[in-house]
């Protein structure tokens, strides 16, 4: 098959690492740019051109659509979708597990456990908003990605000190419980195909709360319970999401989805369990598209 990687960038461990297990299983590997991709309608069918060039078969798309190209990869997952294309994620997915916001609201409405968080914009009501919740508490972007624009404000003067600074960057921000119990650890489940593919627990560094990699965190063994794959399994197939990472708190109330990514990182859990994710999802995409 011929198999197309929509990357920004061709050097990420994550297409790479997808790139070399589709070639390991004799599939003709393309990274291609959704900046690069223009979409046409002649005849009244749709028609994609790479690079000024036609695009004569593609078999199935694998997104890996970084927060900088949410709008412009959607857009070109929807029109690979209609011209017949498998994609492992849907442009609609895409935008609902993007939008942390809407993914927690889209959440909690089927009854899926998320923190206690408020979605709040307007400066006159700061104190009023921050009445609602304990400190320290979590005030993050609504567009942050890998720990960056999230912060922990210990008291009620920083978290208003926080939202002003944001505010008068007119971004818009989430205020979260803060769970002490997790100190600073999260668990990270990759779902493939409505299973598990793979799990391991993020230990922050000392002194920090945020669990990312990149920022230090140490990955550990984890054991799973039937309720935390059960949500991991249910949140991705209500997302619509054939492939994802969820990221879980263990709270004292149980589980709570921080997270649900639509193109997770593949570097840190495939180095950790020494064994490839990348894979499992060329498997996944040859199971939905038959061979030539």
């Amino acid at each position: 098959m011929v198999l197309a990687i929509l990357s920004r960038n061709p050097g990420l461990y994550s297409t790479q690492s997808l790139a070399i297990a589709g070639r390991k299983r004799n599939h003709r590997m393309l990274v291609l740019d959704p900046y690069h991709c223009s979409q046409h309608i002649i005849g009244g069918k749709p028609r994609l051109y790479y690079a000024s060039r036609p695009l004569m078969r593609i078999d199935a798309i694998i997104p890996r659509i970084g927060a900088t190209a949410t709008d412009i990869g959607a857009s070109v997952i929807d029109h690979f979708t209609s011209m017949g294309v498998y994609s492992t994620t849907t442009s609609d997915a895409l935008l609902k597990a993007r939008n942390k916001w809407s993914c927690s609201q889209f959440l909690a409405a089927r009854g899926l456990p998320v923190p206690e968080a408020c979605l709040h914009f307007n400066a006159e009501y700061n104190e009023k908003v921050l009445q609602k919740f304990k400190y320290p508490l979590i005030i993050k972007l609504l567009k942050s990605t890998q720990g960056m624009g999230v912060l922990k404000a210990n008291h009620k003067a920083q978290a208003l000190n926080i939202l002003e600074a944001f505010q008068r960057l007119e971004e818009q921000v989430i205020i979260q419980e803060f769970i002490q119990e997790v100190n600073g650890s999260d668990i990270r489940i990759i779902v493939i195909d409505g299973r598990v593919a793979g799990a391991m627990k993020r230990q922050a560094k000392k002194g920090e709360f945020r669990s990312n990699l990149h920022r230090g965190a140490r990955a550990q063994p984890v054991r799973l319970t039937p309720e935390e794959e059960s949500i991991a399994i249910r949140a991705t197939r209500l997302l619509g999401l054939d492939v994802a990472g969820v990221d879980l708190l263990r709270s004292y109330r149980g589980p709570l989805i921080l997270e649900v990514n639509a193109s997770p990182g593949l570097e840190g859990i495939e180095q950790f369990l020494k064994s490839s994710i990348s894979e499992k999802i060329i498997e996944l995409v040859e199971s939905r598209k038959p061979m030539a």
